[in-house]
């Protein structure tokens, strides 16, 4: 699973990872900015991705769109952002690396002077009505922002979701991204991976070229809060514009690749990944109680939450539901997995192991992990270690981990309901809104 690489760090503290792979002409260019939503703060919330849509409006020396000079090149490109870090890619014929170098470097040392407020208030309702779109507008798609409202505490950086609060984003100022921009999108808070058909030397010798007089910008400290677990089950109920009710239950889990994490992904598997999974055939296949069921471990860098979802089918209850998932996490606690499941769940793991290294470039490729492992534990050299994870979890471990994380006591349980239908959540659940 290991691949090949070379990891320098310039004098401004930017690393640069560099990967050689001939096999085609093509070369990746992949950055990421060790910042996201949890870098802000309650009442400014949003920027981090408001600057994923900023990053691609124009800098000092290239005052105009970002894409029409990659593309007329043969390269695709892409940005995103989550809770931890913000990342850029370009995937281009290896003889158009110099530009998209060129471009990079220009954007993250010379944006502001390009950023204008008709660009900021521009993007600011972009970001706004993706937000309706991915959100408001979408089905469910306000049980991400009272999930992580009922898990988390309000001062805590996972509380609100990567888009933002909409009070925040009509109240913010452009004086305010740019200090946020300042604070993290500098050298010595980003990590460079270059991939694919190049040659190492020369390559490094381009990113100094474009990155070596950056400055290094301000030390960025941890964000290291507290995580408090549940102190007890909470309910709450969302009224929404859908047909079917549908039951949302999540748990405080372990950080990315803290002890646990890879035993809850397993479970997760276990439980609702597939139609051999014990809750899709008890539930979808068998009782016919739901029409879908989902469940996930969401590894993050400070905590991590698994959230169990299920959709009543007509004429069922979310009571019902309820009662066959505790069921099914109680005996997976209980009595462990099957050998058969921990194989299946390790086979599975490693799959999607290989399936990231299929490719050099894009979102999963190996430039994009190589960053991942670099940024979040330091070490690019990352993924046998990462699989082994996998691989030491056994029934015992994983058995453990349920127990101890899956409990009835600690957990927030969301009931979303068709408007004017509140009689059909859970029992005891509290009336809640997202803003």
């Amino acid at each position: 699973m290991n691949i090949s690489y070379r990891k320098h760090t310039l004098a401004n503290g930017l690393d640069v990872l560099l990967h050689e792979d001939r096999s085609c002409p093509i070369v990746a260019v992949n950055l990421w900015y060790h910042v996201g939503s949890k870098n802000e703060t309650p009442g400014h919330t949003g920027f981090a991705h408001l600057f994923e849509h900023l990053m691609f409006e124009g800098s000092k020396h290239h005052d105009k769109g970002f894409f029409p000079p990659l593309q007329g090149a043969g390269a695709s490109l892409n940005g995103s952002t989550n809770a931890d870090r913000t990342n850029y890619w370009e995937l281009l014929p290896s003889n158009a690396l110099e530009l998209a170098l060129w471009m990079e470097s220009d954007r993250m040392g010379y944006l502001l002077p390009a950023l204008t407020d008709a660009k900021f208030k521009n993007q600011r309702d972009v970001v706004l009505n993706e937000r309706r779109q991915n959100y408001e507008n979408r089905p469910y798609g306000l049980a991400p922002m009272a999930m992580l409202a009922a898990l988390f505490p309000p001062d805590h950086p996972y509380h609100w979701t990567t888009i933002g609060e909409i009070a925040d984003l009509n109240a913010a100022h452009v004086d305010d991204v740019r200090e946020f921009f300042a604070t993290y999108y500098h050298p010595a808070n980003a990590s460079l991976s270059i991939a694919g058909d190049i040659d190492s030397d020369a390559a490094l010798d381009l990113a100094r070229r474009y990155f070596d007089d950056l400055p290094a910008g301000p030390a960025v400290m941890p964000v290291r809060p507290d995580t408090p677990p549940l102190g007890a089950e909470s309910r709450f109920v969302l009224e929404d514009r859908v047909e079917l009710p549908r039951l949302h239950i999540g748990w405080i889990a372990p950080a990315m690749f803290a002890h646990g994490d890879a035993d809850l992904d397993l479970a997760c598997d276990i439980l609702a990944n597939g139609k051999t999974s014990r809750l899709y055939r008890r539930l979808v296949y068998e009782q016919r109680v739901a029409t879908d069921v989902s469940a996930a471990q969401n590894s993050r860098e400070i905590a991590g939450f698994v959230q169990v979802a299920a959709t009543a089918a007509p004429g069922h209850t979310l009571a019902e539901l309820e009662r066959a998932i505790v069921e099914e996490i109680g005996k997976l606690a209980d009595e462990g997995p099957t050998e058969d499941e921990i194989q299946r769940g390790r086979t599975q793991a490693e799959t999607q192991f290989v399936f990231r290294l299929q490719s050099i470039g894009g979102f999963g490729g190996k430039s994009d992990q190589l960053n991942a492992y670099n940024v979040f534990v330091n070490d690019p050299d990352y993924f046998q270690p990462d699989l082994e994870r996998y691989r030491r979890v056994t029934r015992e471990s994983l058995q453990s981990a349920v127990h101890t994380y899956l409990t009835t006591s600690r957990r927030a349980v969301l009931s979303i309901v068709p408007k004017g239908k509140t009689i059909l959540a859970m029992p005891g659940s509290q009336p809640t809104r997202v803003s």
